[in-house]
C-alpha cells in the first residue's frame, strides 16, 4: 500500500486537494485559496514551476533531439494542429460554454514538461527527442496560444461571451513560461555537476507547486463545482474521448511515416499529453467565471495519465517479447 502511494502520490494529492477544498464545510480552505489568488499566488507559483522545470532539463539531451526532424514535425502537428481541430469538431456537440472553454484550453496547450518524457523512456522511446519537443513546444506556445485560442472561440461563436487581449496573453505566457524556462536551462548549463538528490527535490517541489495551483483554481471555482457533479461525469467522458483521438492520431501518424519502435513513442506521448499548470493559470486569470473549464483541465490531466500509464505497460511488455 505504501509503495503504491509513493508511486502515485501526485495523483493522490490531486484527489486530496480537490476533495478537501470542495467538501470543507467551513469553507476555510477555499477562502485561503481565494486569498492566495488575490495576492497573485498563481503567478508566483507558475513562475517557479517553469524555473524548476527548466533547471531539470538536460541541455545536451535537448540538442540531441534535433536529429529526428521528421518525428519533431509530426509531434508539433499533433500538438498545435490536430488537437485544436479535434476540439473544434467536438464543439458542434451541445456543450456548455464553460466546458468548451476548458476543452479549448486543453487543446491549445503545449506538451508536458515531465510525464511525457518519462513515459517515452519507459515505453522504449527516445527521451532526448521527447525533451526537445517539450522545450520547443512550450517556448512556441508563447505565440501559438494567442493565435489558436481566439480562432477556436471565433469559430464556435463564443467571442461574444469571452473577450481576449492577445498581446496581453503573449506577454503573460512569455513572462511566466518562456522567461523562467530559459533561465532554468541557463542556470543548469552554468552548473557543471548537479547533485541527483537536488534534481529529485526540485522535481517533487514542482509537483507540489502544481498541487498549489490546482488548490487555488478549485477554491475559485468551488461555487460552480458544488452544483456540477453530473457535468463532471460528462466531462470525464468528453476528455477521455478527446485523449483517445489524440493517441489514435499519434499512432496513425507514426505508421504513415514508417516510424518503428524507438522513434514512435516520443511522437505518441508528447503529441497526446498536455501541460496542466499553464492551462490552470490561464483559466484562473482569463476565465475565472467559468468553473467548469477548470474541471476539464484537471480531469483531462488525470485521465491522460491513467490511460498513458496503461499504454506504457502494454508497449513495454510488447518490447520485451
Amino acid at each position: 500500500m505504501m509503495q503504491t502511494l509513493k508511486k502515485y502520490w501526485f495523483l493522490a494529492g490531486l484527489g486530496l486537494v480537490f476533495t478537501c477544498t470542495v467538501f470543507d464545510p467551513t469553507d476555510a480552505i477555499a477562502d485561503a485559496g481565494r486569498w492566495a489568488r488575490s495576492v497573485h499566488g498563481p503567478d508566483m507559483v507558475i513562475f517557479l514551476v517553469f524555473l524548476f522545470q527548466g533547471f531539470l532539463l538536460n541541455p545536451e539531451q535537448i540538442r540531441s533531439g534535433l536529429t529526428d526532424a521528421k518525428a519533431t514535425v509530426a509531434a508539433m502537428l499533433l500538438i498545435f494542429v490536430m488537437a485544436p481541430l479535434y476540439a473544434a469538431a467536438i464543439s458542434v456537440l451541445p456543450v456548455s460554454t464553460g466546458v468548451l472553454i476548458g476543452l479549448f484550453l486543453v487543446a491549445v496547450m503545449p506538451t508536458t514538461m515531465s510525464t511525457g518524457v518519462v513515459m517515452t523512456g519507459a515505453a522504449g522511446g527516445n527521451p532526448a527527442h521527447a525533451l526537445f519537443v517539450s522545450f520547443t513546444t512550450n517556448a512556441m506556445a508563447t505565440f501559438t496560444i494567442a493565435i489558436t485560442l481566439p480562432l477556436l472561440l471565433l469559430a464556435t461563436g463564443k467571442t461574444a461571451a469571452v473577450q481576449l487581449d492577445s498581446w496581453a496573453m503573449i506577454a503573460k505566457i512569455a513572462w511566466f513560461v518562456l522567461l523562467p524556462l530559459t533561465a532554468g536551462i541557463g542556470a543548469k548549463s552554468a552548473v557543471k555537476n548537479v547533485d541527483p538528490a537536488l534534481s529529485r527535490r526540485l522535481s517533487m517541489a514542482s509537483q507540489i507547486l502544481i498541487l498549489i495551483i490546482v488548490w487555488i483554481g478549485v477554491s475559485q471555482a468551488k461555487p460552480v463545482l458544488m452544483g456540477a457533479w453530473l457535468s463532471a461525469a460528462q466531462i470525464a467522458v468528453l476528455v477521455f474521448v478527446f485523449h483517445l483521438l489524440m493517441l489514435a492520431a499519434g499512432f496513425g501518424a507514426t505508421r504513415m511515416l514508417s516510424m518503428g519502435r524507438g522513434r514512435r513513442e516520443s511522437v505518441i506521448f508528447m503529441g497526446a499529453q498536455k501541460t496542466l499548470p499553464l492551462s490552470i493559470i490561464l483559466q484562473v486569470n482569463l476565465f475565472p467565471e467559468y468553473g467548469q473549464a477548470l474541471i476539464v483541465c484537471v480531469l483531462h490531466h488525470l485521465i491522460s495519465l491513467f490511460v498513458d500509464g496503461f499504454l506504457v505497460g502494454r508497449m513495454g511488455r510488447s518490447r520485451g517479447r
